[in-house]
């Protein structure tokens, strides 16, 4: 079973540097921070967090954000949607031929001046999750259930 820790502020702000650092995005979330023995991130309520989870039998609970390692932080589909409007860097505009390669859960080559590591997936008004850059290739993590099916 996950164990879910309560994130303290200094954790927290380790979070909003990281990706200031990322993505220049400064934002400043309303909610309460979760972490799992997986490193990944999820977002509660802070009604929520004011609740003894360490005696809850709990998997997970809240939104899940991002995972941090140390490649750095890979948002999940609604973290870039949350961080993604702020964000001023490491961000790509997908045409709609590439749009349905990467909801299909396809890398796939393109330019990116400025980008490394993790980047910002977006198309016309929706953030699609993040990718890595690396050497004018772009690495999908669209989760196998999330993705459309080949045949779309």
């Amino acid at each position: 079973m996950q164990q879910l820790k309560i994130l303290n502020n200094k954790e927290i702000k380790d979070i909003y540097k990281i990706i200031e650092k990322q993505w220049e995005a400064k934002i400043k979330l309303d909610c309460g921070f979760l972490s799992n023995n997986k490193n990944r991130i999820f977002i509660i309520s802070k009604e929520l967090s004011r609740i003894e989870i360490s005696r809850l039998k709990l998997n997970s609970i809240g939104m899940y954000l991002c995972e941090t390692d140390r490649q750095g932080m890979r948002l999940s589909i609604e973290g870039s949607q949350i961080v993604g409007p702020a964000a001023k860097r490491n961000t790509i505009e997908l045409s709609d031929e590439e749009a349905r390669k990467w909801l299909k859960g396809e890398d796939f080559e393109k330019e990116c001046k400025g980008c490394n590591g993790f980047i910002i997936i977006k198309h016309g008004k929706d953030f699609m999750g993040t990718g890595k850059y690396s050497n004018g290739k772009i690495l999908n993590y669209v989760g196998k259930s999330r993705r459309i099916s080949s045949q779309s």
